[in-house]
């Protein structure tokens, strides 16, 4: 049986009915850069767990938005409901957790765990939309909606030019913590754009893609990248483009192969990640061979 990509019917009917493939192909390009973007801050911060967190908080959010609309019959937009949970899940991780005799770690745990389980518990008890939840948690939504392209492509373009407006103030406090303070930087300004940044990209991107594609482009992104030792503004834009690779390359392997957009989305990532440390691999052999 020959494979689903030599099909020419498979490229045939993609071609005739690419305006109903557009908006999620730009929907993944847009979260797939932007949150590899980011992706670079949250790997060398240490905070890929945070970006766990947040995805998770934001499948609540839809979750408990759908509850409140079929049993409550109060009209919630998954997008807000998914946005605002992430923002809740930043704000509290950015709190210090010694007050409450924590570890960043156990609260980090404590906010994963809480709010993945009670997605489930809670898309227990809204049956009519469980394939949505399913979607939410682990993208395999295959189309989106005009509405979520739209506020995708807003949060992006906000995110993107505040970081690229305040990129040396907010790398400088992100990497060099006292230097920055030194100097005068409001960091904890800065520290706050940057986690309401990831909280906003992550909450409407779940919405659209899932929370576990938004998950990999949040991280393997910028592991990707940094595996090939670059200066830092080379490693902010392979990482960026290796979300879009992992956004629009996943979508077209779950299409023509026919597999879950979430699942082929994350693998892609992945690959990526393999791919760099097969490249890395070969440049320290041929450096020893000289």
């Amino acid at each position: 049986m020959e494979p689903a990509l030599a099909d020419p019917s498979k490229w045939q009917q993609f071609l005739e009915g690419f305006e109903l493939f557009r908006d999620p192909l730009l929907c993944a390009l847009l979260a797939g850069g932007v949150l590899g973007f980011l992706s670079v801050y949250v790997v060398l911060r240490r905070m890929v767990f945070v970006s766990a967190a947040v995805a998770q908080s934001a499948g609540l959010g839809v979750a408990l938005a759908f509850y409140m609309g079929i049993h409550l019959g109060f009209a919630v937009e998954p997008v807000i409901g998914a946005t605002a949970l992430a923002l809740l899940a930043t704000l509290l991780l950015m709190m210090d957790p010694s007050r409450l005799r924590l570890t960043r770690e156990s609260l980090l745990g404590l906010a994963y765990a809480l709010s993945g389980g009670a997605a489930v518990l809670v898309g227990d008890r809204i049956a009519q939309e469980s394939h949505d939840i399913q979607g939410i948690l682990f993208g395999t939504a295959v189309l989106v909606t005009p509405e979520q392209l739209r506020t995708v492509a807003i949060a992006s373009i906000l995110v993107m030019a505040i970081h690229l407006w305040w990129y040396r103030g907010i790398t400088f406090a992100s990497f060099d913590r006292i230097g920055a303070l030194v100097q005068g930087l409001p960091v904890r300004l800065l520290d706050g754009v940057l986690m309401v940044s990831i909280g906003v990209m992550v909450g409407v991107c779940a919405r659209a893609l899932g929370a576990l594609p938004v998950f990999a482009f949040s991280t393997l992104s910028a592991i990707a990248a940094l595996m090939l030792d670059l200066r830092l503004p080379w490693t902010f834009f392979v990482a960026t483009l290796a979300g879009v690779i992992s956004g629009v390359g996943g979508y077209m392997f779950a299409y023509f192969f026919d597999f879950p957009v979430g699942g082929s989305q994350t693998v892609v990532a992945a690959m990526l990640v393999a791919l760099a440390m097969g490249v890395r691999a070969i440049l320290q052999w041929m450096q020893r061979a000289r």
